[in-house]
């Protein structure tokens, strides 16, 4: 069985640069998705790939605007946080956000999931920071990572 990987700096290289990808974000708490977009971008910029933020009110919203204009993108990044609270109003968002981008995905929509669900606002910030964690960054390379997978397998 012959395993398709990716060398993330030469497969990336050769992405054809007339692809756009939407960054969708949920500016709710808006230093954790700067930390977000600024991962993301900065993986995208370094490729020379266009793209475009859409903001959206909530994480919940994330799919629903994915949905609506996914025929302009070839990918997408969705970026948010959940923070759980008092209620079980973050087993609501963080589950129906992700199941709504595994919808969206099994319709071949290539999606870098960067929602991040945490238990408090500090690791929000480990998570969210570009020289921590940077799942900003991640989510764009796992979206990329999509695109090529879709590319290499459309042309078969």
């Amino acid at each position: 069985m012959k395993l398709t990987k990716f060398n993330k700096t030469k497969d990336f290289k050769k992405l054809d640069h007339s692809i756009k990808i939407a960054l969708v974000v949920s500016p709710y708490y808006s230093e954790i998705t700067d930390n977000l977009v600024s991962g993301a971008t900065k993986v995208i910029s370094d490729l020379n790939i266009a793209f475009d933020i859409i903001q959206v009110d909530g994480a919940l919203e994330i799919p629903g605007a994915i949905s609506l204009v996914s025929r302009h993108f070839e990918g997408f990044v969705a970026l948010g946080c959940v923070i759980r609270g008092e209620t079980t109003h973050y087993e609501v968002v963080s589950q129906n956000s992700a199941q709504g981008l595994i919808q969206l995905s099994t319709r071949g929509i290539c999606i870098g999931n960067g929602i991040i669900t945490v238990e408090n606002f500090k690791q929000a910030l480990e998570r969210s920071d570009p020289n921590k964690q940077d799942k900003g960054g991640d989510a764009a390379r796992a979206a990329i990572g999509l695109m090529l997978l879709s590319m290499k397998y459309s042309d078969a």
